[in-house]
């Protein structure tokens, strides 16, 4: 995989502004696509890794049976869902990879946004990713192209789990990239979530059409436009 420095490319990283708060209230359908193009940054001991954020999948609140949170479902893994939008939400799947998600809406309400892929925004940043995750990659879906993957090359975990998203001194922190409105969009049902009966082909998951760094493509895919 080649990643090239572009000078003129991601203007909006210069900005570097904290997302918009707005974002943070709405329903984790609502906000799934609009986290689309925002910058993820994490800070680490070796500097900032920004990323572009590709694929979000939408976790609606304590009716959506694919949600932890499902029945208004309370423990102490859940319970940072509960939290008011703009918090992250980490945990542990298979025993081995972690997941980072944005919990939205308003507090004692349910909704989170996984984030599945995300892009590194220059050679420097996917150097890093590269080094982090301990591997040569030759395919971008490799490095960040998965929920266990961007965590890996993040060196997210459980630690972070809890941080607030709008905090521009956190060790993970969410900023103002490109308007999603300009982004070709499609969505299709989210991955690996047969227990959700009814609620598994909703198409609830959200990428940049095109993207190599998306974890998995549908060719089912529909175009979503913003309203």
């Amino acid at each position: 995989m080649e990643l090239k420095d572009n000078p003129g490319e991601w203007e909006g990283c210069r900005t570097r502004k904290l997302l918009n708060p707005d974002v943070f209230k709405l329903t984790a359908l609502q906000a799934a696509p609009l986290l689309l193009g925002q910058h993820l940054v994490r800070r680490t001991e070796d500097g900032e890794i920004r990323c572009r954020i590709v694929e979000t999948e939408s976790y609606g609140g304590a009716e959506d049976k694919g949600s932890h949170a499902y029945g208004g479902r309370r423990t102490a893994r859940t319970e940072v869902m509960f939290s008011s939008g703009g918090t992250a939400y980490v945990y542990l799947i298979y025993g081995m990879y972690h997941c980072v998600n944005v919990v939205t809406a308003a507090e004692h309400d349910p909704h989170a946004v996984l984030i599945r892929a995300v892009e590194p925004l220059n050679a420097a940043d996917a150097e890093m990713m590269a080094a982090y995750r301990g591997i040569a990659v030759k395919k971008a879906a490799s490095l960040s192209g998965g929920p266990g993957k961007l965590c890996r090359a993040l060196r997210i975990d459980k630690s972070l789990n809890g941080y607030r998203l709008d905090d521009p001194g956190g060790p993970l922190r969410l900023e103002q990239g490109e308007p999603p409105e300009t982004l070709d969009i499609v969505q299709a049902p989210r991955i690996n979530i047969p227990y959700a009966e009814e609620y598994a082909p909703l198409p609830w998951r959200f990428y940049l059409r095109g993207n190599p760094y998306v974890s998995v493509i549908d060719k089912q895919a529909q175009s979503f436009h913003l309203d």
